[in-house]
């Protein structure tokens, strides 16, 4: 027997009504960006000190090596500046001594072992290797996939943006150095640094430096989620603990021109921190692995601190800021002058108990200073981020 037309009709209504919801699941899961969810998750970013690695952790320091490793694990986008000149074959030495800091490319296998997919290879010690080390450095990273930013075969190059895709966001990259060795800048025609020049008429960073950072920050955040500016900084008051005064200026005008994140190493040791319009500034995160030949007793105490950062971005803002202190090892194993010691040195491990609440303690009270208010518990602090800014001292 042939069904009525009407309750064909009827019965299409029926299971259209019970389909429906379903059926618009599946079209709202076809219209959500591939490696998004419909309530996106957050972008997790860890951003660390300064990495001045010259000996294979893996091998040299193996526990710590996992342990820090398994700490930076989870992340979306783990960040360093990575502060070694590496020899590729290409290139001689532009400087001798104690402070040639220059390794082989295991160093960068290394680093991406630990986690790390975004450098900064703007510092003063990039062109330790000489302008073809600088070229040489970056097809190193690029080879293994790791994004960067900060030298170029020309100044245009050194200044455009590294951009790493996530499943939960993109992230853009502008890293510049300031007070390093003459020659060391990119130019239109030479590979370098791109060099960020402290102009000592004005007290300022130089204008046409800052313009040409600004405009790179403006384009970056035309499609990036966060927007990095990184500065390695050589330009210190003699109390190197302080920050300068021209550099909350700087820092200030790069996230109004579209940052949304300032970080800053070079010191190297903790600075304080400030929210700018809800936007972190680092102003030195201090140091994560420091392989230093140096005298024991050469540097301040506060040298062998750093920080991990463990950031959450969601729906255009920071929304969850904390921190774990780092130690390092001023003295390695054995005794100098024997090698081990110096491979075994400035490696770093998270620090615990009194070791972790001091140096977090003492991060928080350099960043009440502009304004930031940071609670310690335990071996872990968070920033409280409905901190505003104090005025600046002009």
């Amino acid at each position: 027997m042939t069904t009525p037309p009407s309750t064909c009709f009827a019965i299409s209504l029926k299971f259209i009504g019970r389909s429906l919801p379903a059926l618009c699941a599946g079209l709202a899961l076809l219209l959500v960006p591939r490696g998004r969810s419909a309530e996106q998750a957050p972008l997790r970013i860890a951003f660390t000190g300064q990495a001045l690695v010259q000996h294979d952790l893996r091998k040299v320091a193996p526990e710590k090596f996992s342990a820090l490793a398994g700490a930076l694990r989870g992340h979306d986008v783990v960040f360093t500046d990575l502060e070694t000149a590496i020899q590729t074959g290409q290139g001689a030495a532009t400087r001798e001594g104690t402070f040639l800091h220059a390794a082989g490319t295991e160093i960068i296998d290394c680093v991406k072992d630990m986690g790390f997919n975004l450098l900064a290879l703007a510092n003063n010690h990039a062109f330790d290797m000489g302008a073809e080390g600088v070229l040489g450095a970056r097809a190193a990273v690029a080879a293994r996939g790791i994004t960067f930013a900060g030298t170029g075969a020309t100044l245009a190059e050194a200044t455009a943006p590294g951009v790493l895709t996530t499943p939960h966001g993109r992230v853009a990259l502008v890293a510049f150095a300031s007070k390093i060795a003459e020659g060391a800048g990119a130019t239109a025609t030479k590979p370098g640094v791109n060099e960020v020049r402290l102009d000592e008429k004005t007290g300022d960073i130089n204008a046409e430096d800052a313009a040409r950072v600004f405009a790179a920050l403006r384009e970056a955040a035309k499609t990036a989620d966060v927007v990095i500016a990184y500065q390695h900084d050589h330009y210190w008051e003699k109390d190197n603990r302080m920050t300068p005064a021209w550099k909350p200026r700087f820092a200030r005008a790069c996230v109004d021109a579209g940052a949304t994140v300032f970080v800053s190493h070079g010191a190297p040791l903790l600075q304080g921190i400030e929210l700018y319009h809800g936007r972190p500034i680092f102003y030195d995160l201090g140091g994560l692995v420091f392989h230093t030949v140096t005298a024991p007793g050469y540097y301040l105490p506060e040298v062998w601190e750093g920080a991990i950062v463990e950031a959450e971005f969601a729906q255009g803002r920071f929304v969850s800021i904390r921190m774990r202190a780092v130690a390092l090892n001023e003295k390695g194993e054995g005794e100098p002058p024997s090698p081990h010691f110096y491979e075994t040195r400035g490696v770093p491990t998270l620090a615990k108990g009194a070791q972790a609440r001091g140096t977090l303690d003492r991060l928080a009270k350099l960043s009440a200073a502009f304004g930031t208010k940071i609670s310690v518990d335990g071996d872990t602090a968070v920033i409280d981020l409905s901190s505003g800014s104090k005025p600046l001292n002009q």
